[in-house]
């Protein structure tokens, strides 16, 4: 196996085009570290992101990144006004760029035209409805993408993250311009049919030299959809913060008496946290003491996790802080007795992989207690390095929660093994060399073909 870091300048001829929707972000620092560990496996990344960047977000790992970054134009929601109206906007951003292409790949052209216009026509809501527009303005941005890549003139690879947006953009760049692309599919993108309706992610993995992907139920799910394309399970890994994070603080984490509990996460359906306040007004019931931190960016669930706090008199017990920075989220790992998430499966098949907050818990020696919902059972193992509950099941979270309180060696086992897996199987810089090494045989193989 091969030592982190340990990857040449030499290893692949070129640049890898990173499509992303918005770098850096806080909740895709899992991204930012690839993106920094890739480079150190020796490849030559350059990012290309859809979004303006977000200019309060920090994160240190990403300010140790070398790779050029381009933005596109930000761009008004196309959902929100009339088709003429967004065009008189914008089409002056995209016009010239277009025009470029236009001249240099004319055959590149027609097919992405082709390519937008039937998805277009597939996906609309009814027979009798307009093309969706969304594929214009993703042909637009393309044609961007494409413009730059072909002034760039080292890029070898196009690669991006999501399965809906970045990557249909990356999909009809690789049209324009002939230039080989992957992706990464990861949750909510894979399993909500709304992103990739008509069949475009199988068209899309049809087009693709590969696929990866954070967990193995994935990886089942799209392999189910018929491509030959192969799909890769690469696993997520423990980011770069949070491993530097774990080397200044070596020393062992000191669990409070209290039954101090925290949750990390956004505030929307599939993380359960509705149902982590129904499994806190049970333990209030049962007379036990507890304290509850949620700290999580705004999100649709929150009326109602807030309705329920309200509902059970728990304002006292539980606080939502807010979004938080990753050193701090880290300080919060160590104050807390045990880690909860209670993910769900929604009924329109929204749902996690892997969630990155569970191995951040338990690299920090953390007892979780999660659900055996999509990749999480690939992580933990019920009663040996965490605990599960079923989903939807307020009272048996409850149980769980008190039974962790009740017994503290239970507890420490649990971090201890925790702690253990993610040394022994979740190794952020493994996964890079595994990435690195797809991206370097795809090289080899486009060099072969020329």
């Amino acid at each position: 196996m091969r030592e982190p870091g340990t990857g040449t300048a030499q290893a692949v001829e070129g640049t890898i085009a990173y499509v992303l929707k918005g770098f850096p972000r806080l909740t895709d620092t899992f991204i930012t570290s690839e993106i920094y560990r890739l480079e150190r496996q020796g490849l030559r990344l350059r990012l290309y992101i859809v979004k303006p960047p977000e200019e309060s977000v920090r994160c240190e790992t990403a300010d140790l990144i070398e790779a050029k970054r381009f933005y596109m134009p930000a761009t008004a929601s196309l959902s929100a006004i009339p088709l003429f109206k967004w065009l008189a906007l914008h089409l002056s951003d995209f016009l010239p760029p277009l025009r470029r292409v236009l001249r240099q790949r004319p055959a590149g052209i027609a097919k992405a035209v082709r390519a937008a216009f039937a998805q277009a026509v597939r996906a609309r809501r009814e027979f009798w409805a307009w093309p969706r527009k969304v594929y214009l303005k993703e042909f637009l941005q393309a044609a961007i993408l494409a413009d730059q890549l072909r002034q760039s003139r080292d890029i070898v690879h196009i690669h991006a993250h999501y399965c809906h947006g970045a990557t249909t953009i990356a999909w009809l760049a690789s049209l324009m311009t002939g230039i080989p692309f992957s992706f990464t599919a990861h949750a909510k993108d894979i399993y909500l049919p709304s992103l990739n309706p008509a069949g475009l992610l199988r068209r899309k993995m049809d087009a693709a030299e590969f696929v990866v992907t954070c967990t193995d139920a994935n990886r089942e799910y799209l392999e189910q959809l018929g491509s030959r394309t192969p799909v890769h399970c690469v696993y997520h890994g423990l980011s770069t913060d949070f491993t530097n994070f774990l080397k200044q603080h070596s020393g062992s984490r000191s669990a409070p008496a209290d039954l101090r509990i925290l949750a990390v996460g956004r505030l929307i359906p599939k993380k359960g946290f509705d149902i982590l306040t129904e499994a806190c007004a049970i333990l209030r019931q049962r007379g036990i003491s507890f304290d509850l931190t949620i700290v999580a960016e705004s999100g649709e669930h929150e009326p109602k996790i807030r309705g329920l706090i309200s509902e059970h008199h728990l304002e006292d017990f539980i606080h939502l802080p807010g979004p938080m920075p990753q050193s701090q989220v880290f300080e919060e790992f160590r104050r807390a007795s045990v880690f909860c998430l209670p993910c769900r499966i929604l009924d329109n098949g929204d749902r996690d992989g892997i969630p990155n907050v569970l191995i951040e818990a338990m690299a920090v020696g953390l007892p979780v207690i999660t659900t055996p919902v999509s990749g999480i059972p690939e992580l933990i193992q019920h009663g040996i390095n965490g605990m599960l509950a079923p989903p939807e099941d307020p009272c048996e979270l409850a149980n769980a929660l008190q039974r962790l309180q009740e017994d503290p060696d239970l507890a420490a086992r649990l971090g201890r093994n925790a702690q253990r897996t993610i040394a022994q199987r979740f190794d952020g810089e493994i996964f890079a060399a595994e990435l690195a090494d797809l991206f370097r045989k795809r090289a080899a193989l486009g060099e072969q073909a020329a």
